[in-house]
């Protein structure tokens, strides 16, 4: 994302530009994606025609703001497939994710939207969809994994984990580490296990195959 920027910015254009990020992220780190940019803006201490000079959309807006995080997710998803164990490496992931989407609900918000033009928030979730994807493959080729699982399973625990209220981070983390094991559980092979239910069709951004 940083090739959008110009080679060199004033002082003081980069301190709006970074200022913004960090409103942004905070805004809709508790609020979620829809904070007016009005607000962002007055939370910046900028006028609304700097912000959209430096961000014409929302949607460029959110996506510069969640570059770490997109780029942690990706992290964690590689680090569980070079797990050779594909089992403990789709539990490490599930583990991780949930711990980190937990930390910012916005950025659960902006994994499971629609960003058109927004290549880098579009491929990043596609790269983490099918590697996930290929990974419980495997989880289930090895006999750990319940054979009715999909990806739309992954989605949905993203969903209920974002629904998480407490009254701190440190409580909304740790409701979400039990939440985790308690969906890990749930996705272990048991022959005491009942077949789901009928799949809903929850990841419409889904890369077709997965």
């Amino acid at each position: 994302m940083t090739n959008r920027l110009p080679q060199t910015l004033r002082a003081d254009a980069l301190d709006n530009r970074e200022r913004i990020l960090g409103a942004a992220r905070e805004l809709f780190s508790t609020d979620g994606l829809n904070v007016p940019m009005r607000e962002i803006a007055r939370r910046a201490g900028v006028g609304p025609a700097t912000l959209y000079r430096r961000f014409p959309t929302k949607q460029l807006l959110v996506a510069e703001a969640f570059e770490d995080q997109m780029r942690a997710c990706r992290e964690v998803v590689d680090e569980g497939c070079a797990d050779p164990d594909p089992w403990r490496g789709l539990c490490l992931v599930i583990e991780k994710i949930c711990e980190l989407h937990a930390r910012d609900r916005g950025f659960t918000e902006a994994f499971l939207s629609a960003f058109p033009g927004e290549t880098d928030v579009v491929e990043g979730r596609t790269y983490t969809l099918k590697a996930v994807a290929e990974l419980a493959r495997r989880a289930g080729e090895s006999g750990h994994l319940r054979s009715d699982f999909v990806l739309d399973d992954l989605i949905l625990v993203l969903m209920a984990n974002k629904g998480i209220q407490a009254a701190s981070s440190t409580t909304r983390i740790m409701a979400s580490r039990r939440f985790a094991a308690i969906v890990i559980q749930a996705f272990e092979a048991c022959p005491h296990h009942t077949p789901l239910p009928p799949t809903a069709r929850l990841a419409a951004m889904a890369p077709d195959g997965v």
